[in-house]
């Protein structure tokens, strides 16, 4: 997550399978719809992506700075600073909510819900390319990210991962009186474009089924749980620490269908084909490499039913205010998130549109609405179209 900007600008991808009632299947593949709420829009910059990011002389200097290792360790700590102190700013008690979910006995529920069985992915990346130098750093999922040395499998990072959130959702909406009523307002936005997509183009295939992927600690979750409440709603994270602080937190939550937490690769979830009416990748593409995207991608069309509807939402590399980050905040940005320059470099409607051809021919229609949607006819069987409960 872009921890460092002051007012992150989201967007949201919205796509799905069509064939509802009397549907013959198809895929919407949809543009950005921003996130960001009215009248707060977000306002773009004059580039499509930052200059600190990509392949530009000023993202290769960076990279090179992040590459040498004793200053890498003053950023990390520096970067580390930063976030505790601007979310404490805020009146987020970082250091009490830490300590609530480091003390408490959520190691059973870590116990219960790892799968050994889990095979952590190689995400090596290049920070620097010339003709003459390339330099390569070799990580994966179980090294330094986000400013903590064990990444994403560790304790701390789960522990601290909520209030991090709180600390985005108030930089993101500066003008809200409290934290509770930004995190509403960004995630109220996101939500409210899923239901306005989803209305538009199922073909009137009710939520019954919701997988939320890179759930994290299921702050998004609880969200998509609480605005559909007569779904089944998923959680699926690579990080065993994250899913058991999720189910320790869901355990004090009293709701008639209790969210179920599953610890796997979003990649390669292990969950049957056409089992779900909405997929969702909330913050998740920004730290991932581009492969790892198209990955993710694919397979939720995969899980996908006639009808559902996928949405992604992250940040904007066209955000004036991203474009317009001072040289410390970039380059600690960039320290702590390592595959935000293939995040930027990459087409997320056209890794959309392809991973739909998967599924239906080449036969592309444009259609007009707000969000510039892309119809395809798919090859589905009208059979496949599930008719909305009575």
């Amino acid at each position: 997550m872009a921890l460092y900007c002051p007012r992150p600008a989201t967007g949201a991808l919205l796509g799905g399978r069509c064939g509802g009632r009397g549907g013959n299947g198809g895929i919407v593949v949809a543009s950005t719809a921003r996130a960001t709420p009215p009248p707060a829009k977000m306002e773009e910059g004059r580039l499509d992506r930052p200059r600190w990011s990509g392949e530009t002389p000023l993202s290769r200097l960076v990279g090179a700075l992040i590459s040498f290792k004793p200053l890498y360790s003053v950023m990390k700590l520096a970067s580390r600073q930063v976030i505790i102190s601007t979310a404490e700013k805020s009146n987020i008690p970082w250091r009490d909510m830490a300590r609530e979910i480091l003390e408490s006995d959520v190691h059973k529920e870590f116990e219960r819900i790892r799968d050994p069985s889990v095979v952590y992915p190689d995400l090596n990346y290049v920070i620097h390319s010339s003709p003459v130098e390339e330099i390569i750093i070799f990580s994966d999922y179980l090294n330094p990210f986000h400013a903590y040395d064990d990444g994403n499998l560790s304790w701390l990072a789960a522990a601290e991962a909520e209030a991090a959130t709180m600390s985005i959702a108030k930089r993101a909406i500066p003008e809200a009186s409290t934290v509770e009523e930004a995190n509403k307002i960004v995630r109220g936005n996101w939500l409210t474009a899923i239901e306005q997509h989803h209305l538009k183009y199922s073909g009137n295939c009710e939520i019954n089924d919701i997988l939320d992927v890179g759930c994290s600690v299921g702050v998004s979750t609880r969200f998509l749980a609480e605005r559909f409440p007569s779904a089944k709603a998923t959680g699926l994270d690579l990080s065993p620490y994250f899913v058991a602080v999720a189910e320790y937190k869901e355990k004090k939550i009293k709701r008639k269908n209790p969210i179920r937490w599953v610890h796997a690769n979003g990649e390669a979830t292990g969950l049957p084909s056409k089992s779900f009416d909405l997929v969702t990748l909330a913050y998740v593409c920004h730290e991932c490499p581009a492969r790892a995207i198209i990955g993710l991608v694919e397979e939720a069309f995969r899980l996908l039913r006639p009808g559902g509807t996928i949405a992604l939402t992250d940040n904007s590399p066209k955000s004036k205010v991203l474009q317009e980050l001072s040289p410390v905040l970039f380059t600690l940005l960039k320290s702590t998130e390592p595959f935000l320059d293939e995040y930027y470099l990459l087409d997320l409607e056209e890794t959309m549109r392809e991973a739909a051809h998967k599924l239906i021919d080449n036969n592309m229609n444009r259609e007009p609405d707000f969000l510039e949607h892309l119809t395809a006819k798919n090859e589905l069987n009208e059979k496949e179209a599930r008719p909305k409960k009575d």
